[in-house]
């Protein structure tokens, strides 16, 4: 395999890593909002507990479980991300992959690994 080869597999490989850590982010914008959701619950219980019926109600209408974007709470926005960019972006990875490094991912960072290696053999003395 020639080294343009290698090296664009391993630019690939590494915007499909960078995907990775955009897709746990939504995750966690996922996660962070629901918690604040069930904490805005709290806060109109809380109101209506302490006599404020009025602005609970307000609360509850205008934020308690309301859309992040125009029609979608944010599981909607993963799986639309997921089914229109991520599925087709690591299926596609995975089959240049295959076809181009006979099924051997991480070609460009092993030999990295080759040629940074130290010279010193380590031993195992725990066996």
């Amino acid at each position: 395999m020639s080294d343009k080869t290698v090296e664009a597999l391993g630019a690939l490989s590494k915007a499909l890593e960078t995907t990775e850590r955009a897709r746990g982010a939504l995750y966690e914008f996922h996660q962070l909002t629901g918690t604040a959701d069930f904490q805005v619950g709290d806060a109109v219980r809380l109101l209506r507990e302490a006599g404020h019926g009025e602005e609970a109600d307000l609360i509850e209408q205008e934020v308690l479980g309301r859309n992040v974007i125009p029609g979608h709470w944010t599981f909607q926005i993963i799986e639309a991300y997921n089914r229109t960019y991520y599925h087709h972006f690591t299926a596609l990875e995975q089959r240049l992959v295959h076809e181009l490094a006979q099924g051997r991912s991480h070609i460009h960072e092993a030999e990295l690994k080759g040629r940074r290696r130290s010279t010193h053999a380590t031993t195992d003395t725990t066996s």
